[in-house]
């Protein structure tokens, strides 16, 4: 089962391992701290927005439809065969294992991992309900 977070947070117990969707590490914390600190286990920022994205949607203030924008562009991005194999893998794996995916952002609903959940659930992942 796969289970959507917010990085930083406290873990629940049946958690599992914690990946970091996130293009950057958390600032000021030591790499030797990122899991005792609640961030992540393992970082993949191959499943992060790019670069460009990121900056295009810090750029001005999120509405309805740059959120609609980005959320287009986002799924664009999913798609390079490198990420469909990523998603592909933690689909087949949340049959058998629990584990959690996720991005510092407060607000799930206007974060990429709300898209990540959605993406997982079309690879066939099995997902935590919200």
């Amino acid at each position: 089962m796969i289970r959507v977070v917010r990085l930083g947070t406290p873990r629940t117990p049946d958690e599992g391992l914690r990946v970091g969707t996130v293009r950057r590490p958390p600032r000021g914390v030591r790499k030797a701290d990122y899991a005792r600190r609640d961030y992540f286990d393992v970082w993949l920022p191959e499943l992060a927005p790019s670069a460009e994205l990121f900056s295009w949607v810090r750029s001005r203030p999120l509405t309805d439809a740059r959120w609609r924008t980005y959320a287009r562009r986002y799924r664009a991005e999913m798609q390079r065969p490198e990420a469909r194999r990523l998603l592909t893998l933690l689909a087949a794996l949340s049959a058998g294992t629990d584990f959690s995916v996720g991005c510092y952002c407060e607000d799930e609903a206007r974060c990429h991992r709300s898209l990540l959940k959605e993406l997982l659930v079309e690879a066939g992942g099995s997902v935590e309900p919200s």
